[in-house]
């Protein structure tokens, strides 16, 4: 009898770190940036909406509300739908529920949808005091804004202000506090003009990975279609992508408009990429914004190499 309830013990443990193991691995391997571009196609919209009604940048808005919710996935973004990590304060009399932050027993803000959430932390700062001078900053001086918020004690964290700044710059969200007519003022490497105002941007959003900028397509786009609203030649764009020159463009594909780089964001250094059902050198080149050629070349392998699902890849 001890020794079959030792088996079942060693069983037991055995059985909860390859389950620890498995969830570690799908952490990892989870797709952050898409959460990120998701967040923002989503919000975009509620953020500017908010900029033009209480003259708060888009940009700080959406920003908080991605590093805040972590990208909506947080449990009292999901579950309470606070994506600006609001705490109770002494003006509120709503619903709140308590979770652990800077005590074990911190009371935050409950809402009944994201959009009350968007519009509480636009009051939350344009009717404190405290944020006064916030009001004082241009609305395109998203720098200030975040160090003012810094300042004024919205956060404790002493690199709060430049996390902000890294969100706003590394996704250039920044273009969002430009909106005039209808459209964004996207600026890419690659236009002619410096400023394109065209439908393309209004439902198009220039994001930057890794350093370089990209789109997502959109349905009937083509490569001839973003060429000529982006200011460069289709066989650029496809040797920009690693893409054959009789490659047909895809809704959701990833376009880059300029030259990727040799390796991944320093955020993965060290954090080898572990292949997934489904991807491809290609598809891991696109989501790191690596060349294709780098990418052969970082793991030692030949252009006609195949790899398989649970193979690591370095990407940095």
């Amino acid at each position: 009898m001890f020794d079959n309830l030792s088996m079942r013990h060693t069983f037991l443990v055995f059985f909860i770190i390859f389950c620890t193991l498995c969830a570690t691995t799908k952490a990892q391997n989870a797709n952050p940036l898409a959460d990120r571009w998701h967040y923002i196609e989503t919000y975009r919209d509620l953020a500017i909406e908010q900029m033009q009604r209480y003259r708060i940048p888009a940009s700080i808005t959406l920003a908080q509300g991605l590093f805040e919710s972590n990208a909506g996935k947080s449990e009292l973004a999901r579950r309470y739908n606070n994506h600006f990590g609001i705490k109770k304060g002494v003006n509120w009399n709503g619903p709140t529920v308590m979770m652990r932050d800077d005590a074990p027993n911190d009371l935050f803000r409950v809402y009944s949808s994201p959009r009350a959430s968007y519009e509480d932390h636009s009051l939350f700062l344009r009717n404190n005091r405290r944020y006064a001078i916030l009001f004082t900053y241009r609305i395109n001086d998203y720098r200030n804004w975040a160090h003012g918020l810094k300042r004024c004690g919205y956060a404790t964290d002493p690199q709060y202000a430049q996390k902000i700044i890294d969100v706003i710059e590394k996704y250039n969200l920044s273009q969002f506090d430009s909106y005039t007519s209808g459209r964004y003022h996207a600026k890419t490497r690659t236009t002619v003009e410096e400023e394109r105002l065209s439908e393309f941007f209004r439902t198009h959003i220039v994001y930057l990975n890794n350093r370089c900028y990209m789109i997502v397509a959109q349905e009937g786009d083509t490569w001839e279609s973003i060429a000529r609203e982006t200011g460069t030649k289709p066989w650029k764009l496809l040797t920009y992508n690693d893409y054959p020159m009789d490659y047909t463009l895809h809704k959701g594909d990833l376009v880059y408009l300029q030259k990727k780089r040799n390796k991944a964001d320093k955020f993965y250094k060290g954090k080898p990429h572990t292949i997934q059902a489904g991807e491809s050198l290609h598809s891991i080149s696109q989501r790191y914004g690596i060349r294709l050629s780098r990418l052969y070349k970082l793991n030692g392998l030949s252009p006609d190499a195949t790899v398989g699902v649970g193979d690591r890849l370095r990407v940095r």
